[in-house]
């Protein structure tokens, strides 16, 4: 399953690594609403996506923080 593996990748990266990439799934979530909202975006679910990805990020930066 994806989201396993994408949760694997994301156990296994240092805080540091973690908080960069959740500003880039951030950005990423800015733009495709900027092209939504300018109606240049094609996959709308891409939007679901990122989000989802974001809380993910989030939700193991809190499990390392209170390991």
């Amino acid at each position: 399953m994806k989201t396993s593996r994408y949760l694997e990748e994301l156990r296994a990266k240092s805080e540091a690594e973690l908080a960069k990439e959740l500003v880039a799934a951030k950005k990423e979530l800015f733009n495709l609403r900027f092209q939504n909202a300018t109606n240049q975006l094609d996959n709308t679910a891409r939007i679901k996506e990122v989000r989802r990805n974001i809380a993910r990020i989030q939700t193991v930066i809190t499990e390392k923080s209170r390991a």
